[in-house]
């Protein structure tokens, strides 16, 4: 029982790190400003639902997938890299046109994904189950899930707390650093595809 529990907190602090749910909260208050509590509720529900359900089935399915298509984790880095980073941008520019009439689709995209269970997550769960086993991986995705989802239902509260220019100024440091990540993930999948195909 202590080894289940010491393995199941050493998968729990890099999912925890790899979701990020203090840092993805200013960007879900700028997603879903405008929006009563009914939908708010909706769009916090599907993101975890989304989550949760891209997770499970990565960790399950995802070297099978990788295999079938050829797809090489750098890949898969470098794609959601640059998801994010787009993101990352419209956020620091404040593009909300394309936003405003997708409100109810911001759950499934991009609070389901790429935010909660991005690339990090994503990959982050597939070295852990080698690391720590099966058990512990499903755990702690979803406990790290779930307190997303509790930091997004309480975003109201966090907001009077920090004030309007406050959540704001956070929300731009967040999407520079989310944009820094982003850049990182590239670099990193770069890395990864250049060493798959050296000689």
């Amino acid at each position: 029982m202590e080894l289940f529990l010491k393995d199941l907190l050493h998968a729990f602090i890099p999912v925890f790190v790899a979701v990020d749910a203090v840092g993805t909260l200013p960007i879900f208050v700028n997603l879903t400003q405008g929006l009563d509590r009914a939908a708010k509720n909706r769009v916090i529900l599907q993101s975890m639902i989304t989550a949760l359900c891209l997770a499970i089935g990565f960790i399950f399915l995802g070297k099978l997938i990788f295999s079938f298509l050829g797809i090489s984790e750098g890949d898969f880095m470098v794609a959601g890299g640059t998801v994010l980073f787009c993101i990352a941008i419209m956020d620091i520019l404040r593009v909300s046109v394309e936003r405003s009439g997708a409100g109810e689709q911001l759950g499934a995209v991009p609070l389901g994904t790429p935010l909660i269970a991005g690339p990090a997550v994503l990959t982050t769960s597939l070295l852990i189950i080698e690391e720590y086993g099966m058990v512990p991986t499903l755990i702690s995705v979803t406990v790290n899930i779930g307190i997303a989802g509790v930091m997004f239902y309480v975003s109201e509260y966090l907001s009077r707390i920090l004030g309007e220019a406050g959540s704001k100024a956070l929300s731009k440091i967040v999407s520079l650093f989310l944009a820094a990540i982003a850049v990182m993930m590239v670099r990193k999948g770069i890395i990864v595809v250049l060493a798959l195909n050296t000689p």
